[in-house]
């Protein structure tokens, strides 16, 4: 019976981390987070081959190759502790590693339609767990080449997509303003303030993933397909639902072979710098 190494780091003697359930063997340098346990299943059919499955409460990955590229799509569920624990967790496997969060969100302004995709530039974070980390002013910033990645995929791609702020809070209902007989919730103008700052979208994950990464020394990024218009109070229909998806999914696989080009243009060198 394998033991526990500690309290503190909870893997086994093998080195199976405790809640997404894999080694260091099991699991890329590329790795897209999702929160949804089919959207994992779905990103998998897109692989070319498939040499690891693993579930584990609601962390289920794959691990297997698209176009010759070894990625990683693991299922961490809804809200910030669940990316704090998916996040720490990989980076005791493997370092450094590149992570693309393939999320939803809702659109805060009014040029950005249902269905279209919202690249984060950075993020506002209104959650709190990684506050635990970093102070309360510390910059929840996107990696610049993650950005240039995604963006140029979602451009190749011809899909509609949108670079900006993102917003990141700590539950659906409340934390996020809306109204729902039976809970009043203190900041009426939550969302009004939001759309003042120019902020494009409002999620649940983005803030920790990039607060973390940019605390420990790692490139993270993140898109997002919207599922809700909020200003114009109106919520994706399940027939356009997987179409969206699908969107922010071929836009991360399609960056992930564009970062390997800005990989091979770096060489040697620390940071990419495009050619003019």
């Amino acid at each position: 019976m394998n033991k526990f190494d500690s309290a503190d780091n909870v893997r086994d003697s093998s080195g199976r981390q405790y809640h997404i359930g894999l080694t260091d063997k099991e699991v890329s340098d590329k790795i897209i987070l999702v929160g949804d346990p089919a959207r994992a299943k779905l990103i998998s059919k897109y692989f070319d081959e498939i040499r690891v499955k693993k579930e584990n409460r609601q962390f289920v990955s794959f691990t297997g190759k698209y176009k010759g590229t070894e990625l990683t799509v693991l299922s961490i569920g809804i809200g910030a502790s669940c990316m704090e624990i998916a996040v720490i967790e990989l980076v005791q496997l493997v370092y450094p590693l590149t992570i693309i969060r393939c999320g939803t969100c809702g659109a805060l302004q009014n040029d950005i339609n249902i269905g279209d995709l919202v690249i984060s530039s950075a993020a506002l974070r209104l959650e709190n767990t990684s506050s635990f980390f970093v102070e309360e002013s510390f910059p929840a910033v996107s990696d610049y080449e993650i950005s240039i990645a995604l963006m140029k995929s979602a451009y190749d791609l011809k899909l509609p997509y949108h670079y900006g702020l993102t917003a990141t809070a700590p539950g659906f209902y409340g934390a996020q303003g809306r109204h729902i007989d039976g809970f009043p919730f203190k900041e009426n103008d939550l969302i009004e303030r939001l759309v003042k700052q120019n902020v494009k979208n409002l999620e649940m994950e983005c803030a920790t993933l990039l607060t973390l990464s940019t605390f420990r020394g790692f490139r993270a990024g993140a898109v997002c397909s919207v599922f809700a218009s909020r200003n114009k109070n109106e919520f994706i229909s399940p027939d356009l639902k997987k179409k969206a998806e699908i969107k922010a999914i071929e836009c991360v696989l399609n960056a992930f072979l564009i970062l390997n080009k800005i990989d091979y243009q770096k060489g040697k060198n620390k940071f990419w710098i495009p050619e003019v």
